[in-house]
């Protein structure tokens, strides 16, 4: 889904990064003291988030967490129960901040019978988006689909519908993207091309917030990762602020040797008594926690 535009620039990805335009000075996205009940069931419950220009944030979970909940508030498509969303400054859902943003669904679908460069033409008219076929052409180019401007929907394989679906967030040059699942069933392969492009969405100075299972995923591409439970925050930080250091490895000629407790000013230390006792050292590795092991500390204990 893109989001209209009043005046439409040129598409200027690679040379006018979001700092420099108007109003920039604000953040991407701020949360304050979100909220969102249906009925009984509350589905986020005093949420705070704040998303910086040209930062990319992983948003995780468990179903039923709250993420997509957000997302859709954070677009205009969900009015919050209490509290507010603002995009660059601007409240989620009036036009101004529509303009600002792009968002990708979990499950989207695409007509089966247009081109790929059909389905971008789609939204630039939705999104009152005046690029033309070069900004269809650069976008294509981006996410990697320059051969595939003449191919139908339902020839693409689902990697190649996703990148598309990065591609029409794109249009209209959006200062933010909202990515719910992104790499959701895509193979190895697949999640390596989404990651590359998120880390080029990142260098072009566009905010990204991304909801993903994928726990992985989100260490290795986030500056900063957001864990929702119960519609609440259960703890944000960078990836290294959230994991702690496991000990020494060191596989030896006897087999692998743990030092649970050492950090790494230990390992001179410990690898010259090794030697010193006649032991062979082929490999020391530092162990760390991982992202999984936080999440499922705080999520599920058990």
């Amino acid at each position: 889904m893109s989001t209209a535009h009043s005046t439409p620039a040129p598409l200027q990805l690679s040379d006018s990064p979001a700092e420099s335009r108007p109003g920039s000075s604000a953040p991407a996205l701020v949360v304050c003291d979100l909220g969102k009940r249906y009925g009984s069931v509350t589905a986020l419950d005093g949420v705070e988030l704040t998303v910086r220009p040209g930062e990319l944030v992983g948003l995780v979970g468990a179903n039923g967490a709250g993420k997509s909940t957000l997302m859709k508030i954070a677009c205009g498509l969900v009015r919050p129960s209490t509290g507010s969303a603002r995009i660059f400054g601007a409240h989620s859902d009036t036009r101004e901040a529509r303009r600002m943003l792009g968002y990708l669904a979990e499950l989207f679908r695409f007509p089966g019978w247009c081109t790929g460069s059909e389905v971008l033409a789609l939204h630039q008219r939705l999104s009152g988006s005046r690029g033309g076929p070069a900004e269809r052409s650069e976008l294509l180019e981006l996410v990697g689909l320059s051969d595939a401007v003449d191919r139908r929907v339902e020839e693409m394989s689902k990697g190649m519908q996703q990148r598309l679906g990065i591609a029409q967030a794109l249009v209209g040059e959006p200062r933010l993207l909202l990515l719910d699942e992104p790499t959701s069933a895509l193979d190895p392969a697949g999640r390596r091309r989404i990651r590359t492009l998120l880390l080029e969405l990142q260098a072009r100075g566009i905010a990204v917030l991304l909801n993903s299972h994928l726990l992985g995923e989100v260490e290795r591409v986030c500056d900063r990762v957001v864990i929702l439970a119960g519609g609440k925050v259960v703890i944000a930080g960078r990836p290294d602020e959230l994991t702690t250091p496991g000990g020494v490895e060191i596989q030896t000629g006897h087999g692998t040797r743990r030092f649970p407790d050492a950090r790494r000013a230990d390992v001179p230390r410990i690898v010259a008594q090794l030697v010193a006792s006649g032991v062979e050292i082929y490999e020391v590795t530092m162990s760390r926690s991982t992202l999984e092991d936080v999440y499922l500390e705080l999520v599920d204990p058990t």
